[in-house]
């Protein structure tokens, strides 16, 4: 397995619209070596979430996972998801992106999401993702189609560096992604 290189903001890649994998890729041992690379690379830079484009592949992949007891997550990979449902029910919570280096903000996102994908093996899978993990799925899809978490912040007074987050804004119940 291999760390990739995480691109940061401004890289081209960030903004273009991820090309859908064909069924028939999922299987070879090239394209499960890249998901192998990418939870490694998510891992390495204490992620909990990492999509293609940010490691320079359009490609509609991501990979999540979040160990914890109360906010956690499994890990997870999609292979061309999609979101079918969102919650009504909204919150705003902190963001944070492994592409957009030293700053957090405030997003408001949907707290419950339903979304289609195929997983590794290319079987379809269709999940129900609420709290952290609802979040995440938005966040990580939203690179698919080249969105930044800057680019859903309605209130851009809560962009702050990642110094100042942590002495003016963290608290033990902040949830950050």
């Amino acid at each position: 397995m291999a760390v990739l290189k995480i691109v940061k903001l401004g890289a081209p890649v960030l903004r273009q619209i991820a090309e859908s994998v064909p069924p028939d890729t999922i299987g070879t041992r090239a394209f499960q070596q890249f998901l192998d690379d990418m939870l490694e690379t998510m891992v390495a830079a204490d992620g909990i979430g990492l999509a293609a484009p940010q490691v320079s592949h359009s490609e509609q992949v991501l990979v999540m996972e979040c160990k914890g007891e109360e906010h956690g997550f499994p890990q997870t990979i999609m292979i061309n998801p999609t979101i079918v449902g969102l919650s009504p029910v909204t919150a705003e919570g902190w963001e944070g992106c492994l592409s957009v280096d030293g700053l957090r903000g405030k997003v408001k996102r949907a707290v419950g999401v339903r979304v289609k994908f195929l997983d590794r093996d290319g079987k379809p899978v269709e999940l129900d993702a609420s709290g952290l993990y609802a979040i995440c799925v938005q966040h990580e899809i939203d690179h698919l189609q080249g969105k930044l978490f800057l680019d859903r912040m309605t209130d851009l007074s809560t962009l702050t560096q990642i110094e100042e987050f942590d002495q003016y804004w963290r608290t033990d119940s902040v949830e950050v992604i």
